[in-house]
């Protein structure tokens, strides 16, 4: 059955990592999105968000309120200045999730996918320390290489940026043959609803109007998992359950409370 949340997205909540990385930096592990479009809605604390993309390097403060969104092969890397907490919206849900990142290690380990791979996959641990050291470890590779890259575009040379675009798309060349099913199961048949319903809207029918409910969400349960850019709570919106009808409070003279 296709979702009801909005445009075949996902939502998490995301408190970004607040121990230094090697180069003084607290924050996540940067990386880059191929097929994804990934938005940031601050909600707590303050940051910086660095991105090396098209137009070359920046740096967006991220204080609540904020809300900025980047396109796909946008190298991005979250810095906490203290408390960073993040709602993530991301396109296509599930593809993420299925490889649709990469990060910035070193050229070397980028263009092996083996050696990737191995890099790029925390161990199972059993204690929360020891997880939180392999991700700090991931961490710091990718940042090692996410500043030769960053240095580079800034001194006017786009070779190193170009060449990891190209092995990125190595890695995830072979698994990519398996994305389109989430994308037309996903976003393309929520798309595909949305224009049903204004077709009929457009002969005077209205049936769909019928079926109109209020979900939520369930709460997300068990222990904050650790992902690229900090400890993550992810929402499941396709298990969204529809509320029932509640009667509305009365006050003592019968009438429906305000």
């Amino acid at each position: 059955m296709t979702t009801t949340f909005p445009g075949g997205t996902s939502i998490t909540l995301l408190g970004v990592y607040d121990d230094l990385a090697p180069d003084g930096l607290a924050g996540g592990s940067p990386h880059l999105h191929l097929a994804s479009t990934e938005c940031y809605i601050v909600v707590g604390g303050s940051g910086v968000l660095q991105t090396v993309d098209a137009g070359g390097y920046r740096e967006t403060a991220l204080i609540p309120g904020v809300v900025v969104w980047f396109t796909p092969g946008t190298i991005h890397r979250a810095v906490n200045r203290g408390g960073l907490q993040v709602v993530v919206l991301m396109d296509n849900a599930g593809l993420p999730e299925a490889g649709d990142a990469v990060m910035t290690f070193p050229a070397d380990v980028v263009g092996d996918p083996n050696r990737y791979r191995a890099s790029a996959t925390l161990p199972t641990r059993a204690s929360v320390p020891e997880r939180a050291r392999d991700a700090a470890a991931r961490r710091d590779l990718a940042v090692e290489g996410f500043i030769t890259i960053r240095d580079a575009v800034i001194a006017g040379d786009e070779r190193p940026l170009r060449k990891f675009h190209a092995a990125a798309a190595r890695i995830v060349e072979e698994r990519a043959g398996r994305w389109a099913s989430i994308v037309s199961e996903g976003p393309l048949a929520k798309a595909k609803v949305s224009l049903a319903v204004v077709g009929e809207l457009a002969r005077g029918r209205f049936g769909h109007l019928a079926d109109s409910a209020l979900l939520r969400a369930p709460d997300p349960d068990g222990e904050r998992t650790f992902g690229m850019c900090g400890r993550l709570r992810a929402y499941d919106v396709g298990g969204a359950d529809r509320l029932p009808p509640q009667r509305p409070a009365r006050r003592q003279d019968g009438e429906p409370a305000a």
